[in-house]
């Protein structure tokens, strides 16, 4: 084969890798197909608002989402998910960082004790309250986090009271809701923030439904390529 010919050959198929994939913030025709939605459009805050009801403060930084001072605690999308694949990357420059992705919150103004955290955390620790835990409820198998400054992607599926958590393709988190059947107590023993109205919560009594959202906990932390498939 003649070296002429074979650059042929290479520039073809990268650029039939490139169709097969998509542009930040773009579905692909895959997903597309498969029903995938795109929340975040990647110039503004279209379907989005702060928890408390207020349009978000902080505009979009390179075409990503910043709930950094956004004005509430999580920067919610406006649509309910109940059983779904959620899928984005997440990035931040600051060597202790913390934030976190809220799913099925019932209340929008007590996400803290009404919905899912899954931690977005630096470092390299494997506790409930470390980088893909289901935070203060379990804890992830292993440490899937990338360097500081580079972006990595999170996955979160649930299936009625069952949560996955992937960290860069890597299962690191999986918890089974019905397993949490005493009030403020993990299923080995140890307790959990989860309160309302002043009397713990049992976790297999959460609705198995509610909003997305991300969180300011003081740092920069970007979100992109935000989308998901609800599942029947």
């Amino acid at each position: 084969m003649s070296i002429r010919m074979l650059s042929v050959i290479v520039v073809l198929t990268l650029c039939c890798g490139a169709v097969a994939s998509a542009a930040d913030n773009q579905l692909t025709d895959e997903e597309k197909k498969a029903g995938w939605q795109l929340l975040f459009n990647g110039r503004d805050h279209t379907g989005w608002k702060c928890n408390n009801g207020k349009s978000i403060a902080t505009p979009v930084e390179d075409g990503a989402l910043l709930p950094y001072k956004s004005g509430g605690y999580i920067v919610i999308h406006e649509k309910q998910f109940g059983d779904f694949v959620f899928k984005c990357d997440v990035r931040w420059e600051a060597e202790h960082c913390n934030s976190g992705i809220f799913f099925r919150i019932e209340d929008p103004t007590n996400p803290v004790h009404t919905g899912f955290e899954a931690q977005v955390m630096s470092g390299k620790g494997t506790s409930k309250h470390d980088f893909g835990a289901i935070y203060d409820l379990m804890a992830t198998t292993e440490s899937a986090g990338k360097a500081t400054g580079e972006w990595n992607t999170v996955e979160i599926t649930c299936r009625g009271p069952v949560v996955n958590v992937k960290v860069n393709g890597r299962k690191v988190c999986t918890m089974n809701c019905d397993d949490f059947d005493k009030p403020g107590l993990c299923p080995d023993g140890t307790k959990h923030k989860y309160h309302l109205d002043g009397k713990p919560r049992a976790v297999k009594d959460f609705s198995q439904a509610g909003y997305l959202g991300f969180q300011d906990h003081g740092q920069k932390v970007w979100y992109k390529n935000v989308k998901v498939l609800a599942l029947d």
